[in-house]
C-alpha cells in the first residue's frame, strides 16, 4: 500500500513538473513575441520621425502704418450758460411772474420786488434835484444881469461880476451832483425787478411771495431763480494725461447717454484747457453740443469716444510680435538667418496690433508670434513670410 501511494505521488510531481515547464516556455515565447513586435513600432515611429520636418516660422515684413484708435472717457453736460438770481437790494417779494420749467427770453420780467425806503430815496433824490435847478437858474440869471449892466462903463464893478460868476458854477456844480444823485436812486429803484439775462429755461425757484431776499449772504443764501440755457450745451470732458498729446482742436467726438439707449451723438472740441489740472493731472476740453430739439439735459453723464491720431514715425506689428521678457520688451527680427532680440518701447495697442519704436527699419523680418524659447542668436533657417 505504501509502495502504491509513493508511486502515485511521484506521478502527480511529475505532471505537476510538465505543467510548470510548459507555462515557462509560453510566457518565455510571449515575451519574444512582444519584444518582436516593440522593436517594430520603434522602428516605424523613428521612420515616421525622420519623416516629419519641422514647422517654418511666421514671419512678416515690417513695414510703417497708421494705427487709429480711440479712448472713450466720461464726460458731463453743462448748460452753456447758467445764472443764480438774487436780489440786489434788500426786499420783499411782491410778485412772481415765471415758476419752474417756464421758457423766458433775455430781458423778460421774471419778478417785482418791493422796498418802501428806495421809493423814499427817489423821493428825496427828485426834490433835491428840483432845489438845485430853481438855485442855479437864480444864480445864472442874477449874473447874466449883472453881466448886461458890466457893459455900461462904472456901474458893475469887476469884483462883483467875478462873484457872481462863482456863485453861478457853485450851484452849477450842486445841480450837477443832484442829478447824479437822482439818477442813482432811479437805478437802484430798476433792481425791484429781476430781469432774465439770457433766453432759456427757470430750473430752480427757491422763494414764494412776500419772502424777503436780498444779495447773497446777506438777505438770503439761495437764489431767487436759476436760469439755464438749454438750447446749446457745454460737453465738458477730462483726459488723461497719458492721452494729451493726441488731442486738437476741431476734432469730431463721439458721444452717447445711457438714457437714449441706440443714439449716437457728435462734436467737436471747441476749448482745451492747455493745463493740466494739478490734483487729477488731467487735461480739461469742451465741446459745445446743439441742443434744439432738447433731447439733452444739463447734468447726464455721457461716453465719449475721442479719436487719437496715428503717429507715423512708430511701426505696428501684431501684438503677439511683442515679448515682455524679465529683461525686457523685445521683437524677434531674423538677420543673416539668425534670430536678433531687438529691444522696443512700445505704444498704443489696439484691436491686436501694437506700435513699437526702436532700433528697425522698414522692410527687417520679424517673427510673428514671439517666444523667449526662441533664444536669441538662433539659427533661423526655416520661415516663412505673410
Amino acid at each position: 500500500m505504501f509502495i502504491k501511494r509513493q508511486n502515485q505521488f511521484m506521478k502527480d510531481n511529475s505532471a505537476q513538473r510538465f505543467t510548470l515547464s510548459g507555462i515557462g516556455i509560453l510566457l518565455v515565447i510571449s515575451a519574444m513575441l512582444n519584444g518582436c513586435k516593440n522593436d517594430k513600432n520603434q522602428t516605424d515611429k523613428k521612420v515616421n520621425t525622420d519623416s516629419v520636418k519641422p514647422a517654418a516660422i511666421a514671419a512678416f515684413t515690417l513695414n510703417r502704418s497708421n494705427l487709429t484708435s480711440s479712448v472713450k472717457i466720461p464726460g458731463e453736460l453743462l448748460a452753456y450758460q447758467q445764472v443764480d438770481l438774487y436780489a440786489k437790494v434788500n426786499s420783499y417779494i411782491q410778485k412772481l411772474h415765471v415758476d419752474v420749467g417756464s421758457e423766458v427770453i433775455a430781458g423778460q420780467l421774471l419778478a417785482d420786488l418791493e422796498a418802501p425806503e428806495i421809493n423814499a430815496q427817489v423821493s428825496a433824490a427828485e426834490s433835491k434835484l428840483k432845489s438845485q435847478e430853481a438855485i442855479y437858474l437864480a444864480s445864472d440869471q442874477n449874473y447874466q444881469r449883472l453881466y448886461e449892466t458890466s457893459k455900461t462903463p462904472g456901474t458893475i464893478s469887476k469884483n462883483d461880476l467875478e462873484q457872481a460868476l462863482a456863485k453861478k458854477r457853485s450851484d452849477q456844480a450842486q445841480l450837477d451832483a443832484a442829478r447824479s444823485n437822482y439818477r442813482e436812486t432811479l437805478n437802484t429803484k430798476e433792481y425791484l425787478q429781476i430781469k432774465a439775462p439770457f433766453s432759456g429755461i427757470i430750473t430752480t425757484r427757491n422763494v414764494s411771495a412776500g419772502a424777503y431776499v436780498g444779495p447773497s449772504g446777506k438777505g438770503s443764501d439761495m437764489p431767487i431763480f436759476t436760469l439755464q440755457e438749454h438750447q446749446k450745451l457745454r460737453l465738458v470732458v477730462s483726459v488723461p494725461e497719458a492721452y494729451t498729446s493726441f488731442i486738437s482742436k476741431n476734432t469730431e467726438v463721439e458721444f452717447s447717454v445711457s438714457s437714449l439707449a441706440g443714439q449716437k451723438f457728435k462734436a467737436k472740441i471747441d476749448r482745451i484747457a492747455g493745463a493740466l489740472d494739478s490734483k487729477l493731472r488731467s487735461l480739461h476740453i469742451e465741446m459745445d453740443v446743439i441742443n434744439t430739439d432738447r433731447k439733452l439735459l444739463p447734468g447726464m453723464v455721457v461716453e465719449v469716444s475721442i479719436p487719437l491720431g496715428s503717429n507715423t514715425n512708430a511701426f505696428v506689428v501684431p501684438a503677439s510680435a511683442v515679448l515682455n521678457s524679465t529683461t525686457g520688451v523685445f521683437v524677434i527680427a531674423i538677420h543673416q538667418n539668425k534670430t536678433v532680440w531687438v529691444p522696443v518701447k512700445t505704444g498704443r495697442t489696439d484691436e491686436g496690433r501694437t506700435e513699437v519704436f526702436g532700433l528697425l527699419e522698414t522692410g527687417d523680418t520679424v517673427i510673428a508670434h514671439a517666444g523667449e524659447e526662441i533664444r536669441n542668436g538662433a539659427a533661423a533657417n526655416n520661415y516663412s513670410i505673410k
